[in-house]
C-alpha cells in the first residue's frame, strides 16, 4: 500500500467512523447499518491491495469522512467530545498493540477463524459480531487504559449493543493500524491539518 495523504485520510476516516458509530449506539441505541457493515468487513480485508479496498470503496466511509471534516474544521460541538476521545484513544491503543506480538498473533488467528464463519453468516450477524467482540475483550481490553464508553444506560446494558460496541472498536483499531501502515502519525493531525482537510473534503464530495 502507498503512503499518500489520500491513503492516510481514508484510514483515518475509518477510525472516526468507528468512533462515531460507537457514540451513536451508546447515546441513541441505533447506528447506520451500511456503515456498521463496512467497518466490520474491514476487519476481514487482511489482503487488500490498496487502502480504499479495505473499506470496499470511499462511499462506505462517508460517515467517517464527515466526522473527520467536522473535527478538522473545529465545528464539533460538545456532543461530539466523546466521539473525538474514542478516536484519539484508538490511535493510542494501536501503538500499544503494535508492541505486543503475542496479541497480534492471537488476532490474526482468530480473524481467520471468523472469516470461515462468514461463509455461513453475514458479517453483521450476532454470531460474527459476538466473535469480534470476544476477540476485542481478549486482546485490546487487556490493556490498562481502556476505552470507557459513555451513553444512555438503557442502551449500554443491552448485551447485543455491548457486543456491537466492542466489535466496532476492534474495527477502529484495525483502521488505526492501517493509518500507521500508510504513514499516518499523530503529529500530522496538527501540522498537516489543512492538507488532510482538503483531501477529506474531496473524498466526501
Amino acid at each position: 500500500m502507498s503512503g499518500s495523504t489520500e491513503d492516510q485520510v481514508i484510514a483515518l476516516a475509518g477510525v472516526f467512523q468507528a468512533a462515531f458509530l460507537v457514540d451513536e449506539l451508546a447515546k441513541k441505541g441505533t447506528l447506520g447499518e451500511d456503515a456498521f457493515a463496512t467497518s466490520l468487513n474491514s476487519l476481514l480485508k487482511i489482503d487488500a491491495s490498496n487502502t480504499v479496498d479495505v473499506f470496499g470503496d470511499r462511499y462506505g466511509i462517508q460517515p467517517g469522512l464527515r466526522e473527520l471534516i467536522a473535527v478538522l474544521e473545529k465545528q464539533q460541538n460538545r456532543s461530539k467530545t466523546e466521539m473525538v476521545r474514542y478516536a484519539l484513544t484508538l490511535l493510542y491503543l494501536e501503538g500499544k498493540l503494535r508492541k505486543r506480538g503475542d496479541l497480534l498473533e492471537v488476532m490474526a488467528k482468530r480473524i481467520q477463524q471468523i472469516q470461515t464463519q462468514t461463509n455461513h453468516f453475514e458479517v453483521t450477524h450476532p454470531n460474527i459480531v459476538g466473535a469480534f467482540a470476544s476477540l476485542y475483550k481478549d486482546t485490546v481490553s487487556t490493556f490498562p487504559q481502556r476505552i470507557q464508553v459513555t451513553g444512555d444506560p438503557k442502551y449500554l446494558r443491552v448485551d447485543e449493543n455491548a457486543d456491537k460496541i466492542r466489535a466496532i472498536l476492534l474495527a477502529g483499531i484495525r483502521a488505526a493500524v492501517l493509518w500507521r501502515q500508510v504513514g499516518g502519525r499523530r503529529w500530522k493531525l496538527l501540522f498537516m491539518r489543512k492538507q488532510i482537510l482538503q483531501v477529506a473534503r474531496r473524498l466526501a464530495g
